[in-house]
């Protein structure tokens, strides 16, 4: 058996699940910049109480790793630890590009070829984003990168495959790639930490955990802190 708090605050969104043996049963969140400090350890709590589910109940703590925002990131690894820490819980790790792609297969609506390949995209500002190609099983197909992107991004892949992209950062570049017609878009897609589940369940299963002493965030670029403007 595994209960596993699954925390999702790598993007805009900042959610919260419970999944027991990689079923959810209950889960919060909320889609908006720079207020998960703010709620996240409220929605946790609220999880918790709504589903009558203790501290000490949980397996494990897994969360989502990056890329992502910096500080989203900050806030989400350190709860993470912070609980992992306090009630002697082992620590999963899931990459946050791995969960997304997995949000679009698990979806009961979605259905792909083999020529099919899923691009989530995570704003990194400007015409960058934080990227890796998946096929419709979930394999990685094309590394995590921080991508600018232009006309001819992906044009290797897209000659020969269908791109479905989504994500908060496909949504800047989709006038520069709509023209290519095997690109596809999905425009309602929103990040959750449901989304960890399956890759969570799995890797508690295995014994997969982090050194919660150690682990950090998967930061891709280093933080390089903006100049305030007064």
């Amino acid at each position: 058996m595994s209960l596993i708090l699954q925390i999702e605050t790598a993007t805009t969104s900042c959610s919260v699940a419970l999944a027991r043996v990689g079923e959810v049963l209950d889960f919060k969140e909320i889609n908006a910049r720079n207020i998960h400090a703010e709620v996240i350890t409220i929605y946790i709590n609220e999880l918790l109480n709504n589903t009558g589910i203790s501290y000490n109940d949980l397996d494990a703590i897994a969360v989502s790793s990056g890329p992502g925002s910096y500080t989203g990131l900050r806030i989400g690894v350190s709860t993470a630890k912070g609980l992992c820490f306090a009630l002697d819980k082992p620590l999963i790790a899931i990459e946050t590009l791995e969960a997304m792609a997995d949000g679009v297969i698990n979806n009961p609506g979605f259905f792909a070829d083999d020529k099919t390949l899923l691009c989530p995209m995570i704003d990194a500002r400007r015409m960058e984003v934080y990227t890796a190609l998946f096929d419709a099983s979930g394999n990685r197909v094309r590394e995590t990168a921080a991508d600018i992107i232009d006309e001819n991004s992906f044009a290797d892949y897209l000659l020969h495959h269908k791109i479905i992209f989504f994500g908060d950062g496909a949504e800047k570049c989709k006038d520069v790639l709509s023209n290519n017609a095997n690109a596809m878009f999905l425009d309602d897609f929103a990040n959750s930490a449901i989304y960890l589940t399956e890759r969570a369940a799995q890797k508690f299963a295995d014994g997969n955990f982090e050194d919660v002493a150690y682990y950090e965030p998967y930061y891709l670029k280093d933080f390089i802190a903006g100049k305030k403007t007064l």
